[in-house]
C-alpha cells in the first residue's frame, strides 16, 4: 500500500500528481507488482485525488474507490451563478482538472464510490453520477447512512468486498474496446491509443476505437488529428501475415503488418481536409502544440523548472521592484504550497544543462535578464522602451507586464515562462478545489493592482494560442479574452 503525499494540501495536482506517478514507478522497481491489479483509492482530499486519478488516467487501474472529496470546481465552489463574474478563460481551464469532464473514460476502470449520507460532500459523487450518466455508465455508490464526512463501518466492509472481487481477476492488458474523452494533450493516453494532435485545445476531445477480431482496429474521432497506436512486444493480437484494416472515421487505411515480436505501431494523421492517412511518424516544420508542451501557463510547473533572476536593471524603476517583489512572493508561495524550495539561478549562472533539463521562468524584461534579451525576437511579442505589443494591442511597459508561456527558442522541448510562477498561488490554500489556473497561454497584468486582487482586476488581456502557437490563424486571432466583460473573442 503507497500512500503519496502529493504536496499535502495539493490533493496530488499539479506537481502533487507528478508526485505520485514517481513513487509509484519507485515502488515497482523495489516490490514485485502485478501491473493489472492496481487499485487507487482516497477520502476526503485523497478522494478528491482518486476521481482525478481514476478519471484522467483510468487505464492504468484494476480498480478505484473514491470517498467524498470533490469532483469538479464550479458546482462544489457555488459558483454557477456567479459565472458572469469570473473571467471565460478561468471557466475554460477548468476542464483541466473536472473529473466529471472525463467521466467517459472510467469505462476502462472499474469505480466503487461512497459518501456518507449526511456528508455534504455526498456533492461530489452525485455530480460524477450525472456526467457518467450521460455517457451511458450506472455509477456504484454507497452510501453510509446517516453518516458525516466518514466512513460508515458497513459501508467500509462492502466497499472492501466490492473491490477485492474486482481484483481477483486482472485487467486485461490488451482492452479490446477503448473510450477516451480529454480536453489537453496533458492527458494523451490510454491504454494502447494516444493522442498527439487536437484540431483545438480546451474543446471536447473524443476517440472510440475497438479491435475487431484479428483483422483491424475501428476508431471514431472527435477534434483529433494525430492518433497514434503502440502495441508492445507480444501484444498485438492481429494475424502475423496479415495487413490489418483501420478504419478512422469510416475511412478505411491498410495498415503495415504485425511485426515478428508481435509489436505494432502506427501514425495516423489528419489533413486539413478532414482525410487521414498513415504516417512514419509525427514531424513538424513549425512549432505545434504536443503532449507536454502545450500550455496553459501552469503547466511548466508540473516538471522541472528554474527561476530565472536577472541580474541588470528593468527598463523603469517600478517594474524593477515589482520583479524582486513577485520573484520573492513566487519562490515563498512555492514552499508554503508546493512544500518545496524553487531552484533559482541569475541570469549569468544558466548553463547548457539548465536550459536542456528545465522549463526556465524569467523575471524582469528584455534590459534586465540576459536570457530574455537572447530570445525576445523570437516571442510573439514586442517590448520597446516605452511599449509592449502582444497580438495586436499595445500597452505602457512603466504600468503593465506580460505573462506568458511558450517553447523556449534556446530549446523547443522545454518551455520559457515570464514574470510569473503559479498562478493561482494566492487562492489555493483557500481549497483544493481553488486551486485551478487563473491565467490561460498568456496575459498582460497591471503591476499596480495588489496580488490578492490580480485576478481578475489586473488583467487587461489575456488569450490561448492556437496549435502552433501562434496569436493569428486565417486572419483571426485565436480565444482571445476580455476579463472584464468575460467574453470569448473568436
Amino acid at each position: 500500500m503507497l500512500h503519496p503525499y502529493g504536496r499535502f494540501c495539493n490533493a496530488n495536482k499539479f506537481a502533487g500528481e507528478e508526485d505520485l506517478f514517481e513513487a509509484l514507478e519507485h515502488v515497482k522497481q523495489n516490490y514485485s507488482i502485478d501491473e493489472q491489479r492496481i487499485a487507487v483509492r482516497g477520502f476526503s482530499m485523497g478522494g478528491a485525488a482518486c476521481w482525478h486519478f481514476a478519471a484522467h488516467h483510468a487505464g492504468l487501474w484494476r480498480a478505484a474507490a473514491p470517498g467524498a472529496g470533490f469532483s469538479e470546481t464550479p458546482d462544489y465552489l457555488n459558483l454557477t451563478g456567479k459565472l458572469s463574474s469570473i473571467p471565460q478563460y478561468e471557466q475554460v481551464l477548468w476542464h483541466w482538472y473536472n473529473a466529471t469532464d472525463y467521466a467517459l473514460n472510467l469505462f476502462q476502470c472499474p469505480t466503487v464510490a461512497y459518501s456518507g449520507g449526511a456528508d455534504k460532500q455526498i456533492q461530489a459523487a452525485r455530480m460524477m453520477e450525472k456526467a457518467m450518466g450521460k455517457v451511458g455508465l450506472d455509477l456504484v455508490h454507497i452510501i453510509g447512512p446517516d453518516t458525516g464526512h466518514r466512513y460508515h463501518p458497513d459501508s467500509k466492509d462492502e466497499i472492501i468486498r466490492r473491490v477485492d472481487s474486482i481484483l481477483e481477476s486482472q485487467k486485461p492488458p490488451v482492452p479490446k474496446s477503448i473510450k477516451f474523452a480529454t480536453w489537453t494533450l496533458h492527458y494523451h493516453q490510454m491504454n494502447w491509443l494516444e493522442i498527439h494532435g487536437l484540431d483545438r485545445h480546451w474543446y471536447h476531445s473524443e476517440i472510440e476505437a475497438e479491435l475487431e477480431s484479428r483483422i483491424g482496429v475501428s476508431i471514431l474521432s472527435k477534434n483529433v488529428n494525430r492518433i497514434k497506436l503502440v502495441f508492445q512486444s507480444g501484444e498485438a493480437p492481429f494475424i502475423t501475415d496479415h495487413e490489418p484494416h483501420i478504419k478512422v472515421d469510416r475511412q478505411l487505411l491498410i495498415g503495415p503488418k504485425v511485426t515478428s515480436d508481435r509489436s505494432w505501431i502506427v501514425f495516423l494523421e489528419k489533413a486539413d481536409d478532414g482525410l487521414w492517412s498513415l504516417v512514419s511518424g509525427f514531424h513538424s516544420s513549425k512549432l505545434r502544440k504536443i503532449p507536454g508542451l502545450q500550455g496553459p501557463i501552469d503547466d511548466a510547473f508540473t516538471g522541472p523548472f528554474l527561476f530565472v533572476e536577472p541580474t541588470g536593471k528593468a527598463m523603469h524603476h517600478e517594474v524593477h521592484q515589482w520583479v524582486v517583489s513577485e520573484l520573492a512572493d513566487a519562490t515563498t508561495q512555492w514552499r508554503q504550497q508546493f512544500r518545496g524550495e524553487a531552484p533559482i539561478k541569475t541570469d549569468r549562472e544558466i548553463s547548457d544543462s539548465d536550459i536542456a533539463d528545465h522549463h526556465l521562468v524569467l523575471w524582469g524584461d528584455p534590459e534586465s535578464n540576459l536570457i530574455l534579451s537572447q530570445i525576445i525576437d523570437d516571442l510573439p511579442i514586442k517590448w520597446t522602451g516605452g511599449m509592449l505589443e502582444i497580438s495586436g494591442q499595445s500597452f505602457d511597459v512603466q504600468r503593465h507586464v506580460p505573462m506568458l508561456v511558450f517553447p523556449n527558442p534556446l530549446n523547443p522541448e522545454k518551455y520559457i515562462v515570464l514574470n510569473t510562477g503559479f498562478t493561482f498561488s494566492e487562492f489555493g490554500h483557500l481549497s483544493n478545489a481553488t486551486q485551478t489556473p487563473k491565467l490561460p497561454d498568456f496575459g498582460v497584468v497591471r503591476i499596480h493592482v495588489p496580488r490578492e486582487r490580480r485576478y481578475p482586476d489586473g488583467v487587461v488581456h489575456a488569450g490561448f494560442f492556437n496549435e502552433f502557437w501562434q496569436l493569428e490563424e486565417n486572419g483571426k486571432t485565436q480565444l482571445l479574452f476580455s476579463p472584464r466583460r468575460g467574453q470569448l473573442q473568436e
